[in-house]
Parts: C-alpha cells; sequence; structure tokens
C-alpha cells in the first residue's frame, strides 16, 4: 500500500543547511546538528540560494545579520522559490518587529542568541516534522485527486440508464458490502468496480485486478489465497495471495462465474469470516478486504447447471450493478465517441470531429462488442484518416457501413434466420432513427409512422429502445 513507507529510520535523517558568515558558527551548528542528520554549510546567502537551487533541503538555519544579503531577505527568495523548505532565523540583534516580519514571510522559528542547543536542537526537529507532515498531506491529496480521477464522474455516460447505474454505484461505494457487476463483454465493468473502489472510504488502498478465467485450474487457490513453500511442485518460497496483497482496499474478481468449484467453496468461506488460509499452512490470517466480482455469464443459470454455488452466489450480491449494453444505451455514442476520438486522434489544427454520415453510422450500429468495440472502432478511423480535419464514413471499419445489415458472422444461419435476424436489426435501427427525429416524443413518432400510440410503445420495449433517452438529446 502507497504512503506507509516514509516513516523508516533512513527517512528520518534531515538535510539541513546551516547559513553563517562566521566559520566557527557554521563549525558549531554544523557539529550539533550533525549528530541526527545530514548538514551541509554556506558562508552567506548567496552561496546558500545556490545551493537550495541545486540541492534538495528539508531545513535551513541561518543568521539574520550577514553582508551583502542579510537572514530575512534570504527568508524571502527562499519562500518565492522552494516555499516547503521550512526557515530557521538566528541572530543576537532580536526585535519584535524584525520577528513578527520574519514570521510573516514563512520562517518557522525565530531564536535570539544566546541559546541553549537542545533549544534549537528541538526547534529542528519540529520545523522537520512539519515539513515531512507537508508532504505526507500533498501525496495523500495527490492519491485522493488520482482517485477522483479514476471515479464515475470520468465515466461517459448521460443516458437514463447510465444515470440509474451510477446513482446505485454511488450507494455501492458508502458501503463495505460486496459487489456483483453484470454485464457483456465490452460494457465498461472493470471500469465500474474502479470507480466504486475510488469513491469509497478505501480509495487509498490497493485496488488488485485478477480475472479468474484466466488462471491455470491448478493455482487458482495459490494466486488467491497464497501457498506455504514446499507446499507444491515448484512452490520455492512462501507466497502472499490476492487477498492479502489487496488487504486495506478491494479486489476485483472478473469472470467469477469461471472460478472452479472448489475454489468456490474457499471464496465462500473467506467472505464469510474474513480470513484465509495459505495453500500448505494450518494458521488464518485476518484480511481487511471488499470484494467486486464481476460475470458476463447468467450466473443463476450457472446455478441451476450445477457450475456455480448458491452460496457463494448470495454472498456477492448483495449490490448487484448491471451495466447496460451499448444498444440500450445509444444516446451516449456521440460523447463516447468524441471521448475516444479526443483520446487517440486529436488533429495538427485543432479537434476533429465526425461528420454527420460517419455520426449516423456510429448511431445505427448494433455494437455487440459494446462501449470496448466502438473504442477501437474510433481508433482504428483516427488511424486511417491520417491528417484529415473529420471522420467519415470511409475512415470506419467496413461493417459499421453496413450498419442497416450489419451480419457480420452469421452467415452459418439458414436464409429464413438470416431474413429474420436483418428485419429485427433494421426494424429497431429505424425505432431509434424515429426516437432520435422526435426526441423520444412516442405520439409524434406514431403519427409519423402510421400506427397506435400503444402499438409503437409495444415495439419500443420489444426491442430495447427507451424513449427516455432520447428526450435530452
Amino acid at each position: 500500500m502507497s504512503g506507509g513507507g516514509g516513516d523508516s529510520g533512513a527517512a528520518r535523517r534531515g538535510h539541513l543547511l546551516v547559513v553563517d558568515d562566521k566559520p566557527n558558527m557554521r563549525r558549531m551548528l554544523s557539529d550539533l546538528l550533525g549528530e541526527q542528520h545530514d548538514v551541509r554549510t554556506a558562508e552567506g546567502a548567496k552561496r546558500a540560494l545556490a545551493m537550495i537551487t541545486a540541492g534538495a533541503f528539508d531545513v535551513v538555519v541561518s543568521d539574520i545579520r550577514m553582508p551583502e544579503m542579510d537572514g530575512v531577505e534570504l527568508l524571502s527568495a527562499i519562500k518565492r522559490e522552494q516555499p516547503e523548505v521550512e526557515v530557521v532565523l538566528i541572530t543576537a540583534y532580536a526585535s519584535v518587529e524584525r520577528a513578527v516580519e520574519a514570521m510573516r514571510l514563512g520562517a518557522y522559528h525565530y531564536l535570539k542568541k544566546p541559546f541553549e542547543p537542545d533549544e534549537l536542537v528541538v526547534v529542528v526537529e519540529r520545523a522537520l516534522e512539519r515539513k515531512r507532515l507537508a508532504e505526507r498531506a500533498r501525496h495523500l491529496e495527490g492519491e485522493l485527486e488520482r482517485a477522483r480521477a479514476s471515479g464515475l464522474s470520468q465515466i461517459v455516460g448521460q443516458s437514463r440508464a447510465m444515470q440509474a447505474l451510477f446513482a446505485l454505484a454511488r450507494r455501492a461505494a458508502t458501503s463495505d458490502a460486496t459487489v456483483l457487476v453484470s454485464g457483456e463483454s465490452g460494457t465498461g465493468k472493470e471500469l465500474v468496480a474502479r470507480a466504486v473502489h475510488a469513491e469509497s472510504s478505501r480509495a487509498r488502498g490497493p485496488f488488485v485486478a485478477v480475472n479468474c478465467g484466466a488462471l491455470p485450474e491448478a493455482l487458482v487457490e495459490s494466486e488467491l489465497f497464497g501457498h506455504a513453500r514446499g507446499a507444491f511442485t515448484g512452490a520455492s518460497d512462501d507466497k502472499a495471495g490476492l487477498f492479502e496483497e489487496a488487504h486495506g482496499g478491494t479486489l476485483f474478481l472478473d469472470e467469477i462465474g469461471d472460478l472452479p468449484l472448489p475454489a468456490q467453496v474457499k471464496l465462500t468461506r473467506v467472505l464469510q469470516e474474513g480470513r484465509v488460509r495459505r495453500v500448505g499452512e494450518t494458521r488464518e490470517r485476518v484480511v481487511d478486504v471488499r470484494v467486486v466480482a464481476a460475470t458476463n455469464v447468467d450466473l443463476e443459470q450457472a446455478m441451476a447447471d450445477g457450475r456455480f454455488r448458491q452460496d457463494l452466489y448470495y454472498r456477492l450480491n448483495i449490490f448487484a450493478l448491471a451495466v447496460p449494453p451499448l444498444r440500450e444505451r445509444s444516446s451516449d455514442i456521440p460523447a463516447l465517441a468524441a471521448f475516444f476520438l479526443a483520446r487517440y486522434g486529436g488533429g495538427e489544427n485543432g479537434p476533429r470531429r465526425f461528420t454527420p454520415a460517419a455520426l449516423s453510422a456510429l448511431l445505427s450500429y448494433s455494437w455487440p462488442g459494446n462501449v470496448r468495440q466502438l473504442e477501437n472502432a474510433v481508433q482504428r478511423a483516427a488511424a486511417v484518416a491520417g491528417g484529415e480535419p473529420q471522420i467519415d464514413v470511409e475512415h470506419l471499419p467496413p461493417e459499421l457501413g453496413q450498419a442497416p445489415v450489419s451480419v457480420s458472422g452469421e452467415l452459418e444461419l439458414s436464409h429464413r434466420e438470416y431474413v429474420d435476424l436483418v428485419k429485427e436489426r433494421a426494424s429497431r435501427e429505424y425505432l431509434v432513427a424515429l426516437m432520435r427525429r422526435f426526441g423520444g416524443n412516442v405520439a409524434q413518432a406514431a403519427q409519423c409512422a402510421g400506427t397506435e400510440r400503444e402499438s409503437l410503445h409495444r415495439l419500443l420495449r420489444r426491442h430495447g429502445v427507451r424513449p427516455s433517452d432520447f428526450k435530452a438529446e
């Protein structure tokens, strides 16, 4: 986990710069502070500024009365260039006005000679601690910003279907319960899982992802739960499993339906007890992990077929998030296409655009590969278009140019089945175009189509076309 390794003994040695025009004072301060820290010295403010620019210092300890540039001027210059450096000023000529000015400019402390050696040591330690706390705060803020950047706000989707998904995902994020994300391949299930993690209290913990279907069956339990040295042939060292790696964070189990039944039994027990036992060990280890699983298969059917355990299903399905296929949120296609075009195809003379014909082709296609297929199509189109300012139909993959009758891969069907399939797709694409033209107004669309309103409603439901998805267009 990030951020936990900064408190080692080596890290506690500060990098200090002592600035004084008197050699004996520089030597005394260097000896005093050098027992606990790395100390360098400078005979004047100008030399000190050059050293600060060239190297990293945590704290500067400087006399005020020096020729050419005094300590307060040095303080001001340091805070302009490297405001994170703490500055401690020392003087034999202290005045209230000078002290107030130094503190206003950002000095950490102001010591008057003579002072006790221990007093300076304590002041420097406190200055170092404040510097470290500020660094830690900046580090954590950076982690938080990175987490926010992978949250739900970064998922493109203004359709009603996606807004409903986001609302439920936010509720899931506030809970520590397990989540089951379902959806067709390419819909963005892992993106949703990462967003739930990023918006949860575990955002600063690890997000560990594994595709259960890609794990060799013989090594599934070793990968998930770890193993002891000698537990099986090839186990030459102790190894922590993915549950231990995800401690304090989230474990994403993609394609959970492919997990072998013996591993399902152990996973159910881990979810129930919050403990793992490495293969070849008897002792159990406590793990603090939130599990998010994903599947593109019907787990209820898998349970009926005896391929998935019922108790595991109910353990996972506390929060159920169903990611809609792209064909059920076609109103998001223009924004998604623009997003991918900005990522892969920024033109030399400004942002590229799709021609109306190209956008129509994108909207008419059924996208069996969902968002992943759309991303690949836009990336390919951007490459094919070269330096041209607009993406046209000719730049799109060939199957999109035949969008109304996109039957790639279905030539194994009988002629009758093929014709029925073409009719179904053409009917849906007609309904999408109709809804887009009338902004989701079913009454106006029915009048244009020459059919009854209820009949059109039935057709829309049958083809999964939601009028509400077109009202904001």
